[in-house]
């Protein structure tokens, strides 16, 4: 009698293991169908020519460049409004965003001396009082922001 218990019992656990990997396997396939990877086959009628293939990323043509003051700001209430983690454009803060007076939303931009090839997009505002030549950076914390200081640098507007 006990071992037609055990038995039930290993049962059960087979079931229960059996199913759980099926969830996983369900999971990751679900993961490729929400989620799918593009490929170079995604691209194959993208005629715009100021993107150039540079490694396996994308690379926009600059239209100018200009001298700025560059520092970094964060989410925290004397740094910004009432609202910390929402831009003057509406969307939620994220590494890239920008903050700048004289760009409209959604400039993109690069500051290759500093940052290389990463884009930023413009999508926050500054005090009134700052310099249109002025380009505040998000930072996720404020020491990040401290420890960047005042950088004088060469932006390039990208095309749009």
């Amino acid at each position: 009698m006990n071992t037609s218990k055990n038995n039930a019992i290993l049962r059960g656990e087979t079931r229960l293991t059996g199913c759980i990997f099926a969830v996983i396997i369900i999971g990751i396939c679900l993961l490729g169908i929400i989620m799918p990877r593009a490929t170079s086959a995604d691209f194959t009628n993208t005629t715009n020519a100021s993107y150039v293939a540079k490694n396996t990323s994308w690379v926009q043509k600059a239209v100018k460049t200009i001298d700025v003051v560059v520092t970094a700001y964060s989410s925290t209430p004397d740094q910004t409004d009432d609202t910390p983690f929402i831009t003057a454009s509406g969307k939620y803060v994220a590494d890239g965003i920008i903050a700048n007076n004289m760009l409209p939303f959604g400039t993109k931009i690069r500051i290759p001396e500093l940052y290389g090839n990463k884009v930023f997009t413009v999508q926050d505002r500054m005090n009134k009082n700052k310099s249109k030549y002025h380009i505040d950076i998000w930072m996720p914390d404020r020491i990040s922001a401290i420890n960047f200081g005042v950088k004088n640098v060469e932006i390039e507007i990208l095309e749009s």
